[in-house]
């Protein structure tokens, strides 16, 4: 077999990026698009020994599962991988996806439970994050092709409401009529390098992220986004760095609100534009509830707490909760949070990194449950070894990445250890601290290859 050949493959099973995994010649090929059973004419396009990637060129056998995509540019997005799929099929992948990635990084073989289905399929999203830039002299906005910085044109994209296509014809409206150009990451030019919106209850909080502080015809950007919201803020974010990250630190308020105010399960909060909230409301609130319910007890410590809705619901479950929280604008919405719903003296906020504020006040209150709700990259292993040393008699994980949660819980339950080098390895004698309870995968991202999954962890008293 040899680059650019054309090889007729029957895909086997589905790898942890939603794509089709077959064999051909003793070389195993990994073909994004294709489905289980499935068989098809392939292009190798990439090999390393017995490793090959390749593209469909005709599906001869189509599978049951294969629906038509809502998206004019899925196939070159890198925003979805499943929108192929069948949605019942979907949960079935991502649960799957979940006891896969715990039992091969972490040697951890549990019966997870179904995959929690979210009600809307598409327009979900209650965040849209869009890059800025231009190709061949014009501005473009999308999402960035699979692996690249490569943005993929999009005029609309089906899993965010209606108003995004809107939004999108807005922004380049904007940007032509007052001569402003989109971020170029080779030159490092350019005005505009992203538009992120947030909606809350039908308000919204429209951040341009620019280059410089004054942006020429800004006026007119908020004239047209008149005719798309009826309540919305707009800010300026100033992000003049050669960073991938999207914010920079400073935010300009240009009009509207710093905050918006919304209610959810019973609940009253406020975020502003750099707030963390869960993409997905109504998946986000069965995730919480099962949350509170498992954690049977309080106090409760909730690390990397955000805005501070899901500590606002363990403090009024049981009495108290602290949330600890490193950005400075979201620990102050969790405060006003607390106020507004009557929860001071319940609810404790802690503005910091989880790692400096958790050992004090894991000692100060050693009954406590532990919630960690952390980034894509996982929790810091300084606080998983806090953790294993104060011990405290529960532990809830929620996650939004199956191969760091696999790899958190392995070292949690000792099935991964340090070695001399600092890497974790799979361990011949794992100890016993912890054991796993529960592990339930929510779809807070359909379409997607994106999971999130809620874990109980019990101290066995080894």
């Amino acid at each position: 077999m040899q680059k650019n050949d054309i090889v007729t493959v029957s895909a086997q099973s589905m790898g942890t990026q939603g794509e089709g995994i077959a064999k051909a010649d003793g070389v195993t090929l990994f073909v994004p698009y294709l489905l289980p059973g499935e068989r098809a004419e392939v292009r190798v396009v990439k090999l390393k020994g017995n490793i090959g990637y390749a593209r469909a060129e005709e599906i001869v056998t189509p599978a049951e599962e294969r629906v038509r995509p809502q998206c004019p540019v899925f196939h070159r997005c890198g925003g979805c991988q499943l929108q192929h799929v069948r949605y019942r099929d979907q949960l079935k992948f991502k649960a799957g996806l979940v006891r896969n990635a715990l039992k091969k990084i972490a040697g951890i073989d549990f019966a997870v439970s179904a995959c929690e289905r979210s009600d809307k399929e598409y327009g979900y999203r209650n965040k849209l994050q869009l890059p800025i830039g231009r190709q061949d002299g014009e501005n473009v906005i999308g999402f960035y092709a699979e692996r690249t910085h490569r943005i993929i044109p999009t005029s609309v994209c089906p899993i965010h409401p209606a108003w995004s296509e809107k939004l999108i014809a807005a922004t380049l409206n904007f940007m032509e009529k007052c001569g402003l150009d989109g971020y170029d990451e080779t030159t490092k030019t350019g005005q505009v390098r992203h538009i992120v919106v947030r909606e809350l209850r039908k308000r919204y909080l429209v951040t341009l992220v620019v280059t410089e502080p004054e942006i020429k015809g800004i006026d007119y950007f908020a004239f047209l986004l008149d005719s798309i919201f009826s309540e919305y803020s707009l800010y300026l974010n100033i992000n003049n760095a050669e960073t991938n990250v999207i914010f920079g630190e400073e935010f300009r308020l240009v009009k509207g609100k710093p905050t918006y105010e919304c209610a959810d399960m019973g609940i009253s909060f406020e975020a502003g534009p750099n707030t963390f909230v869960q993409v997905n409301d109504g998946v986000r609130g069965r995730l919480y509830q099962q949350a509170v319910e498992l954690a049977e007890s309080g106090p409760v410590i909730d690390c990397y707490a955000g805005g501070g809705l899901l500590t606002a619901l363990f403090a009024r479950q049981y009495g108290k909760a602290y949330g600890i929280e490193v950005v400075a604008e979201a620990s102050a919405c969790a405060d006003a949070l607390a106020e507004r719903n009557g929860l001071t003296g319940k609810m404790i906020n802690l503005c910091g990194r989880v790692e400096e504020k958790l050992p004090a006040l894991l000692a100060q209150e050693p009954s406590a449950v532990v919630v960690l709700d952390p980034p894509r990259a996982g929790v810091g292993r300084g606080v998983l070894k806090e953790l294993l040393k104060q011990a405290p008699a529960r532990i809830l994980m929620i996650s939004c990445n199956p191969a760091t949660l696999a790899r958190d819980l392995g070292f949690l339950t000792g099935t991964l250890v340090e070695n001399e080098s600092g890497e974790l390895v799979k361990s011949k004698e794992p100890h016993t601290m912890y054991e796993i309870k529960a592990v339930k995968p929510f779809d807070m991202f359909p379409q997607t290859k994106h999971v999130e999954t809620l874990v109980l962890l019990s101290r066995t008293g080894s």
